[in-house]
């Protein structure tokens, strides 16, 4: 009996790789469940790992006894921190333990860990760990923290490593992770000549980063040499690799980490403390050690987005130019700065907005409170000043009587002009941003139609200009030429989900010519891949995407050389021709393949043709004469990309409840390299943004975490998203990207708060000024509004 074959993948068209929707390159083993994550691994011997969470939020650890927890059949390796070095780890501020030493500082800490034969066994050793506690008080808002007397968290803050711009005013405060202050102009002087004011506070959330994948790694360490392995769920392999050598007192030469595919990220799986503490198990333990969190123990133990509250004051004349802004913002970073300190730093370089204000006055502190670190997360403190700087902008337009995108094509920054501190904004398309978001949402129609849809429900439509950046410290990338033709290439750069390993490829193959089938895409392997910091800030299609194409660009010219020897022509008459041929321009019939070209490299002349590049995004110092600054020396975060973002709702008048119906995400996105992958990205940050404008929300009561699991905690699900979120790509190449290219990754989820409560607003009268705006926020803004209640 005869079987046909199986029809391969159909060739991807050479010549126009760039721009098209190209099918991932995982994508049927996503779909056929054949993907392999962390948690789907095991070795021989494997045992399972688990941790102990706190059950204070602030208390000193008086002792531990463990005698009963090793005593259980099958328990291998009981840790706690007086079994590991005395490392404290940190991205900015070297301030976390890996388990609580000393005293613990939020609910759910880390404060034991244990391998056993299996995880029922782990979590029944937990339960016979006996830790006496000291409880301390605690405090939980972070401006309370600030005040005299409060209790301090971290007796030793002026003894961390920090590597950030230290400033007196920050040590002057214990609780303070971080202080930053940036004046420019008369900001003191200047309120007099606004013709209109306004002023408030707003509050945002602690929003926790529901990846679908939970926390997990998988641990195994070489008997002979002592190396340790590390399989795992992670953003970086190289921060994984830094920062478990750190903690164990090993050299990173000894710990080799390999992701394998990985179930979304958002920010919280930059730089964890769990793959260090199961390396640390499978080396007390003698076996591999595999430990992936429950919900709930990743909602209580790893991170979250910062909740914030700002203070902010805003003035224009009465022909619309906005004059004048005053700032506070207190980033709450619990119990560790993590991130907190560069969080801070972008949410007050962000806090002019996209908007050439010539007088302002920015303080922003990050602050330790007892509650869970905050850190990374999709749009890194940028969502949360956005929401109070566009909130206002719409009011003052309000007040002026102007058309809200009116007022922010008044203001908004073009090209050639200069940022916050100095920065020059290379391509400044926001206001092409705000045309096509107008055009594309029937903008004035719907505006001058603010109606009744049904009795007790009222439309509305609201907009908000975003700024943001893309592109973040360094990354390398290697390509190499085969026997055959095709090209391997290889990077650490580490897909999350959101199809960069598609994208990247797309760039070699656009690089040279080739179908995406003749391009070999290397995974991240810390032993074998060269570096990249990390999958994170808009960073990895514009940033490894360059190194790639600059890779691309040297085996190009090694390729010319070697075919101007072959066809006896001068290099400048070369040219690529699709599908891996370099031939002379003009004459259809000379040419040699690369294949063929490889092989007389290899074999006799000149050696395998190999390059590599690497790239740094220069940090941009503050420039002094533009700007005052303290506790902030320059920004690093990369070229400046710009957004408009609309959004229409329906608000139940009767309950609060608001409801998306449409939505458009304009995005200049310099040169479009995929184009499914991009509109997704546009749709899940506006989706993600959704969560954070109406839903999602971390609780606590007395430091003790509400609502740790998906039943409890209000992810956006299918019946709360609308059909219509369009994304609209514009593309305006330009900077150091690929082929011109600007991330969209972040800045998709930066403004949809903000245009969503424009849209209640619009439709109500009502000002929002705490989200989530559940359904009780909008009454008691609605009663506020007729002066029968307090706002919150």
């Amino acid at each position: 009996m005869s079987h046909s074959p199986k029809p391969g993948p159909t060739p991807t068209p050479v010549g126009d790789i760039l721009g098209r929707s190209v099918p991932r390159l995982e994508a049927r083993e996503k779909v056929t469940g054949r993907a392999v994550y962390t948690d789907d691994m095991t070795l021989p011997g494997m045992l399972y790992g688990a941790l102990l969470g706190s059950p204070h939020p602030h208390a000193r650890i008086l002792s531990y006894d463990t005698s009963r927890a090793r005593a259980i059949p099958g328990v291998k390796a009981v840790l706690t921190a007086e079994d590991l070095p005395n490392h404290r780890v940190g991205s900015v501020l070297k301030d976390q333990p890996l388990l609580a030493r000393g005293k613990v500082l939020h609910e759910g800490e880390p404060v034991a860990a244990v391998a056993a034969v299996d995880l029922q066994t782990a979590r029944r050793a937990l339960q016979a760990i006996d830790i006496r506690y000291e409880v301390l008080p605690a405090v939980f808002d972070p401006e309370e923290a600030l005040r005299p007397g409060a209790p301090v968290l971290h007796e030793q803050r002026d003894t961390y490593l920090d590597f950030q711009a230290v400033s007196p005013e920050r040590a002057n405060h214990p609780n303070a992770a971080s202080h930053i202050r940036l004046i420019e102009g008369e900001p003191d002087r200047v309120w007099e000549r606004c013709d209109v004011i306004v002023e408030d506070v707003y509050e945002t959330p602690a929003q926790q980063h529901i990846y679908l994948e939970p926390c997990s790694t998988l641990a195994s360490v070489d008997r002979d040499s002592g190396k340790v392995t590390l399989y795992t769920s992670t953003q970086s392999v190289f921060r994984v690799q830094a920062i478990t050598a750190e903690a164990l007192g090993i050299p990173m030469s000894r710990v080799r980490v390999i992701a394998p595919r990985v179930g979304g990220g958002f920010g919280g799986k930059t730089e964890m403390t769990n793959q260090p503490i199961t390396a640390a198990l499978a080396r007390a333990a003698g076996a591999p050690v595999k430990m992936t969190l429950s919900r709930t123990d990743d909602m209580r133990m790893m991170k979250s987005r910062h909740a914030c509250r700002i203070h902010m004051r805003t003035g224009a004349t009465r022909d619309g130019r906005i004059l004048a802004r005053r700032v506070r913002i207190v980033y709450d970073t619990g119990a560790y700065a993590d991130d907190g300190p560069y969080v801070a730093g972008v949410g007050a370089y962000f806090a002019r907005g996209p908007y050439r204000i010539p007088h302002v006055d920015i303080e922003c502190w990050a602050v330790y409170t007892n509650r869970l670190r905050a850190a990374a997360f999709r749009g890194f403190g940028n969502p949360q000043i956005h929401f109070a700087s566009e909130t206002q902008v719409d009011l003052l337009a309000e007040k002026l009587g102007l058309d809200p995108i009116d007022l922010r094509l008044r203001n908004a920054l073009e090209t050639g002009e200069r940022w916050l501190g100095g920065a020059p904004v290379e391509s400044g398309t926001l206001q092409a941003c705000l045309e096509k978001a107008r055009e594309a949402s029937d903008w004035v129609r719907r505006r001058s139609q603010q109606r009744a849809s049904s009795p007790g429900k009222r439309r509305g439509i609201g907009v908000a200009a975003v700024g943001h950046v893309s592109g973040l410290l360094g990354s390398s990338a290697t390509v190499r030429l085969n026997e055959d033709g095709t090209v391997t290439v290889n990077t650490g750069a580490v897909d999350i989900g959101q199809g960069s390993d598609t994208a990247l490829a797309q760039c070699a193959a656009a690089a040279l010519g080739l179908s995406l089938e003749q391009i070999n895409y290397s995974g991240p392997d810390t032993d074998v891949s060269p570096y990249d910091w990390c999958t994170g800030g808009t960073r990895t299609t514009f940033t490894v995407g360059r190194v790639i194409t600059q890779a691309c660009e040297q085996i190009k010219q090694q390729l010319f050389e070697h075919a101007s020897e072959m066809l006896s022509r001068p290099v400048q008459q070369l040219e690529l021709r699709p599908g891996g041929i370099v031939g002379v321009q003009g004459e259809p019939g000379a040419s040699v393949p690369f294949g063929a070209i490889s092989a007389r490299a290899l074999y006799f002349k000149g050696g395998p043709l190999i390059a590599s590049s690497r790239y740094l995004f220069p940090p941009t110092p503050i420039d002094t004469r533009q700007t005052s600054a303290q506790g902030l020396a320059s920004m690093g975060n990369g070229f400046f990309v710009f957004a408009a973002q609309v959004a229409e709702v329906e608000v139940d008048e009767l309950t609060g409840k608001v409801e998306l119906l449409e939505a458009w995400s304009v995005h200049d996105v310099g040169r479009t390299i995929n184009r499914a992958a991009a509109e997704g990205q546009i749709q899940g940050g506006f989706v993600q943004g959704l969560g954070f404008a109406l839903t999602e929300e971390l609780l606590w009561h007395e430091g003790h975490l509400l609502n740790p699991s998906m039943s409890s905690y209000k992810v956006p699900g299918a019946p709360d998203v609308p059909v219509g979120i369009h994304p609209l790509l514009l593309e305006h190449p330009s900077g150091e990207g690929p082929f011109g290219a600007k991330g969209v990754a972040e800045v998709s989820l930066v403004g949809v708060a903000p245009a969503i409560c424009n849209a209640i607003r619009h439709a109500t009268g009502a000002t929002v000024t705490r989200i989530p705006a559940t359904g009780e926020r909008v009454l008691r803004a609605l009663l506020a509004r007729e002066g029968t209640g307090a706002k919150e």
